[in-house]
């Protein structure tokens, strides 16, 4: 089989059905005899999506309908149609028309000339709030500049990827995943292909503010130790502080002198305390996501459960 589309959808019943209705017809005339699949992945959702899934079953060939036996979040159910899809190229893409099917064609292209990563650029991002805009963009500049790994900015996780990438990802099983971060980790030959983001076809987002922080949490602890090291770095900092400090008051007290506000202490005391405490509270917070990081691993629970795979029973169309 050449090509695998992978789409994770959760609540996304008014989608289903456009999206296949688009894409269908470009890996029919891009695959042609060499043959496609299009996953989709269940997560749980709350509403009509795995019914739609399973009347695409009945009318297209080559959909394999994966239902989640929860709700396990989008990086998740992304990593289990990547490990269950069987092309040689896999490409991972959103169900909501965000991502435009017919850009795969410059996907494929460029695979054809040895690249074992294309993912998508978005030049422009329709319909987005000037703060996701913006918080987008930091995000992106934020993550690489703190990790070591080259990951692109202004990218998402539409992209195509090689059998010998899908396969490193299958290798790495790691609970807190940042896909779009771990493919660009495995390296080989990467290469964008820049595009117009267009506007959610229906439904809303399925990350407002409070996911997209975690999300950004995930995405900089798993690839980066420098939260950590910036902890060291600034208690070295208030301590050689505190030091200097304490010289200059045993100074004053030496030579008899009052400092500025002497009477007055207290104030410069309780700001002291709060400061520092706060800056303790916050040490101890970024421990803690890198210890629950740890927790979560060490227990070894899957990654994601199936409670059923469902596939088009023959090569033709049904009516």
């Amino acid at each position: 089989m050449l090509l695998s589309v992978v789409v994770p959808m959760y609540n996304e019943e008014r989608n289903v059905a456009p999206l296949l209705a688009r894409l269908v017809p470009v890996l029919e005339g891009l695959a042609g005899d060499a043959g496609y699949e299009i996953v989709l992945v269940n997560d749980g959702s709350s509403e009509g999506t795995l019914a739609a899934m399973h009347a695409a079953v009945e009318r297209y060939p080559n959909i394999v309908v994966v239902d989640l036996s929860r709700n396990f979040g989008h990086q998740l159910a992304a990593t289990a149609g990547i490990e269950l899809a069987e092309g040689e190229a896999v490409v991972l893409m959103d169900g909501d028309l965000q991502d435009p099917p017919e850009l795969i064609a410059e996907f494929l292209a460029r695979y054809r000339e040895g690249y074992d990563v294309v993912y998508a650029v978005r030049r422009t991002r329709k319909g987005e709030s000037f703060f996701k805009l913006l918080t987008a963009r930091l995000f992106y500049r934020i993550i690489k500049r703190l990790t070591k790994v080259s990951i692109p900015v202004d990218t998402g996780d539409f992209r195509l990827m090689s059998r010998r990438v899908v396969e490193a990802l299958r290798r790495s099983p790691e609970r807190h995943r940042f896909l779009r971060g771990m493919v660009s980790w495995v390296g080989f030959r990467q290469i964008g292909v820049e595009y117009d983001r267009d506007e959610r076809l229906s439904g809303f987002t399925k990350y407002p503010f409070t996911k997209m922080m975690r999300f950004a949490i995930d995405g900089i602890t798993s690839f980066s130790d420098v939260p950590l090291r910036f902890v060291s770095y600034f208690g070295f900092f208030a301590s050689a502080a505190a030091l200097i400090y304490a010289l200059v008051v045993v100074g004053f007290k030496v030579l008899s002198l009052h400092p500025p506000g002497y009477t007055r202490g207290w104030a410069s005391t309780i700001v002291a305390v709060l400061f520092l405490g706060g800056v303790q509270l916050i040490g101890i917070g970024i421990v803690g996501e890198y210890i629950g990081r740890i927790y979560d691993e060490v227990k070894g629970r899957p990654l994601y459960l199936i409670r059923s795979i469902d596939r088009s029973r023959d090569g033709a169309p049904k009516p």
